[in-house]
């Protein structure tokens, strides 16, 4: 899908739900809020969103779905998250559970979900367990062989939609021995199963996204036929760490949704409240704050690009930058809504107001994005497995492995580039070294500052020194493998598990974002819509990612500030999305007087 096509169908679902602070609209603040409050699922919510067809752009059009590129059912999330992140989780659980199936389904398997998904049927993904976590390879739920299927027998727990969907994908052992081959995946109906062999689970009470079902299955001899497991007998954990790949690469919407939304909370605040004579966003110290959270939303926006499409375009690098999306962007983002709480004051603290209800709701939705589908400790430690090669190849690359991966960088950076069509089962576990955004940066630091000097005054001047602090940053790959090294010889065994290769790890997620933040800008600086491409956005980009290593150093100056303060402004007053992609959001048509109280 084109980068205009994308646009028109983000603005028509945007008018088809309407402005979210008029109370009338399809999906209001104040239905939203509550169903917080009474913690009652949004029925409501997900029908309609499934009448105009949201999730079927994350569905296979082969099999009667309409995704092409998993970039449009992200950014279609993101605006579903930016009224309520329960509502777009509750349609994102769904989707995600399709996965195995996508990868490893039959056709028949595929067609038949994907029929009951458009006729309302919803799915979950029964991986975890209550006593397990995230140690798949500890779980206990039985499936064992008999005639013509199998019977399961244990327990699924903090199952997103487990209650309300009809069906669950679900995670068994089949092996004897317990190893990687041990486990199968089986699409149970609980529709097509004996009654008295499935146990729905209480729903657990949250503190955040508190509609939301999130609750559990217990199986006890439920058959399933031969025709519900997912790919072969022992192919389970396979399928399934290829599933969680994609499903920590989308869940960074959630996280983006909330702050936009809480930045432009915010802002309608700042810009119409007066004090001593000048509106708070005029204040330096506040002006610096709403800045700052912007860049780093920015900062996110760019790391999210690169990720979701390399599901199509580098799947097999896919174990780096789904774990990097999924640490750094929760990380990132937490802080950022906390510098906003500074700025809008007791404001955030309140539930029941009007305007600022839907903020603190926000700053509690954005947790889940850090624990859901892996949490921080689970990809920072995929991240440290790989690190060595990682490093290796950042450090030594030959120039034919840089100029491959430069080229490819201009598709999963270049957001009027056109994507192979996705092909999950492509996917690998392991990159084996390779990230194209370390390894197209040297390509990207130099487009850009070739583009400095097609600039003009402030500007090339702004360009050169983001490039400057750019490459200071990526050098840092040097003096990272060397660290690596010393505490490799230094703690032997321990190394793999200690806390100092995950420190490692955090930093390497920093260059990668920068990395990320220069390519975006120059492969898709030619087609960002006004205000944008800013060179002073893109230095306070760089200065966010470098304050991670160095805290009380500044690059930028006042004027840079003002100058984005300008670009946000204009994104603010126009109603468009804080993101590179600029959807032209709903008509504003609420009366905003509360915003100033």
């Amino acid at each position: 899908m084109s980068k205009a096509d994308l646009t028109a169908l983000a603005a028509q679902l945007e008018e088809y739900l309407g402005d979210p602070h008029d109370a009338g609209s399809r999906m209001s603040f104040t239905r939203v809020l509550d169903h917080d409050e009474h913690e009652e699922y949004p029925y409501a919510f997900v029908s309609q969103l499934r009448r105009w067809g949201v999730h079927e752009y994350s569905l296979p059009a082969e099999q009667g779905g309409r995704a092409g590129n998993v970039e449009t059912g992200f950014n279609l999330m993101r605006l579903v998250g930016r009224r309520d992140a329960t509502t777009a989780t509750a349609l994102v659980i769904t989707n995600l559970s399709f996965m195995p199936l996508w990868i490893a389904g039959s056709d028949e398997q595929k067609r038949s979900a994907v029929e009951d998904m458009k006729r309302g049927g919803g799915l979950s993904w029964g991986l975890s367990e209550r006593d397990h976590g995230s140690d798949l390879l500890a779980n206990e739920m039985v499936a064992e062989k008999t005639d013509g299927g199998y019977l399961l027998t244990g327990e699924k727990w903090l199952i997103g939609n487990a209650t309300v969907a009809d069906t669950m994908v679900v995670f068994a052992r089949t092996g004897k021995r317990n190893g990687p081959a041990a486990y199968s995946i089986f699409i149970v109906d609980k529709r097509q199963i004996p009654a008295i062999t499935a146990e729905e689970l209480p729903v657990e009470k949250l503190h955040g996204l508190r509609a939301l079902d999130l609750s559990g299955l217990r199986l006890k001899g439920a058959f399933v036929p031969d025709s519900a497991r997912v790919g072969a007998e022992g192919q389970g954990l396979e399928i399934a760490l290829k599933s969680t790949q994609l499903a920590r690469t989308v869940i960074s919407s959630l996280a983006m949704s909330a702050v936009d939304t809480g930045l432009r909370l915010t802002l309608d605040f700042t810009e119409g409240r007066v004090l001593l004579g000048t509106a708070v966003s005029d204040v330096p110290y506040s002006r610096r704050q709403l800045t700052e959270a912007f860049a780093d939303l920015m900062v996110a926006d760019a790391v999210s690009l690169g990720a979701v499409r390399s599901l199509q375009a580098a799947p097999e690098q896919l174990s780096v930058w789904s774990s990097v999306v999924k640490y750094l962007l929760p990380t990132l983002l937490e802080k950022t809504m906390s510098q906003l709480n500074m700025v809008l004051g007791a404001r955030f603290f309140l539930r029941d107001h009007p305007h600022y209800g839907p903020y603190q709701k926000m700053l509690r939705d954005l947790l889940v994005a850090n624990i859901a589908d892996g949490n921080t400790v689970v990809n920072l430690r995929n991240l440290g497995q790989q690190l060595d090669g990682l490093l290796a190849s950042a450090g030594e690359a030959a120039p034919a492995v840089r100029e491959a991966a430069a080229e490819r960088a201009a598709t999963l950076f270049g957001m009027d580039r056109e994507l192979p069509v996705y092909e999950p089962w492509k996917q690998e576990l392991f990159s084996r070294g390779q990230d194209d955004a370390m390894l197209a940066a040297p390509d990207g630091l130099s487009r850009l500052r070739a583009l400095a000097e097609e600039a003009k005054g402030t500007e090339r001047d702004r360009l050169l020194r983001a490039a400057d602090e750019a490459e200071e940053l990526l050098d840092r790959v040097g003096p990272l493998t060397d660290r690596a090294a010393e505490l490799k010889a230094e703690l032997g065994r321990e190394y793999a598990q200690s806390a100092e290769l995950f420190e490692l790890s955090k930093e390497y997620c920093l260059l990668h974002a920068t990395a990320a933040c220069v390519l975006t800008y120059v492969h898709s600086h030619g087609v960002l819509d006004d205000p944008l491409p800013s060179g002073a956005l893109l230095l306070l980009q760089i200065e966010r990612l470098r304050r991670h290593l160095y805290p009380h150093e500044s690059v930028t100056d006042p004027s840079v500030i003002d100058e984005v303060m300008r670009v946000l402004r204009h994104l603010h007053r126009e109603n468009r999305l804080f993101s590179h992609w600029q959807f032209p959001l709903a008509e504003r048509v609420a009366d905003l007087t509360a915003a100033r109280l």
